[in-house]
């Protein structure tokens, strides 16, 4: 299993979750952390934390790898290494990612082109070439490996409050729809969640700056129950929470005059 965003706490909790899964089917895997900054102390820190608790759940050993989103011509380096050292991984959890500043971006291009660079170009990156490798893969019952991605209700019909996080994840979303299709009948499955407001590592920020949570927001540890469900069951997308599928059914219908005056 490649945790791509080994510091995420979604990404963390997916990862549990297939560990225990796989250690009690008797399939007990490896999980790679790959996360940039490895030799900094705090995030070295972090990673080993996260190291111990993947054990406790089950995973056979696990092994921290440099990896930086941002760096795309080292990305077909990266898998590689990754595939060369532990074989195609069976699970790819995309979970890298950043929310930015809207104010700051709407007046500064650098600050916008980062969080599209990094949302979106990135990982679009990063998939073409896990995919490369996925494809060519041996099969194991007739499967080559899956991969989570994370979009967000944010790109589903994207708000003027913050339309360039929002606006990342619409390119994310439609690039991963389109993938999932492409890879119909290779052996290798793409589940696109799609959450709502996330209360965790990426949003404490918003809310020490008095952003209240919208509703039907959800925790990481939901997030990751409802994720790991859908990958189980092998469906393409899944809606965190599932409400949100109506909701975001009838968003579309609403007039731009009042569209343009939501929250975030």
């Amino acid at each position: 299993m490649l945790l791509l965003g080994g510091c995420s706490d979604i990404g963390m909790q997916v990862a549990l979750r297939v560990a225990r899964a796989a250690a009690a089917a008797g399939d007990a895997r490896t999980v790679v952390l790959a996360a940039r900054r490895t030799e900094e102390p705090e995030r070295r820190r972090a990673l080993e934390a996260n190291a111990v608790a993947l054990r406790a759940a089950g995973a056979a050993a696990v092994a921290v790898r440099e990896f930086d989103a941002d760096d795309l011509p080292s990305h077909g380096g990266f898998v590689d290494a990754v595939t060369s050292e532990f074989g195609a991984p069976g699970v790819t959890v995309l979970a890298f990612g950043i929310l930015g500043d809207q104010a700051r971006a709407e007046t500064d291009s650098a600050h916008a082109a980062a969080i599209l660079h990094t949302d979106f170009v990135a990982q679009a990156s990063v998939l073409t070439e896990l995919t490369s490798v996925l494809r060519a893969a041996p099969a194991r019952g007739g499967r080559r490996g899956s991969i989570i991605v994370f979009s967000s209700v944010a790109g589903v019909r994207v708000r003027r409050a913050n339309y360039v996080y929002g606006s990342a994840k619409a390119g994310l979303d439609g690039f991963a729809c389109g993938l999932s299709d492409a890879l119909t009948g290779t052996g290798v499955d793409l589940l696109l969640a799609r959450p709502g407001f996330v209360v965790g590592a990426m949003t404490v920020g918003l809310m020490a700056d008095g952003v209240k949570p919208a509703p039907m927001s959800s925790t990481p540890d939901e997030v990751a129950d409802a994720v790991v469900d859908a990958l189980a069951r092998r469906r393409r997308v899944v809606w965190i929470p599932g409400r949100l599928r109506a909701v975001f059914a009838v968003a579309r219908l609403v007039p731009g005059f009042v569209w343009r005056r939501l929250p975030r």
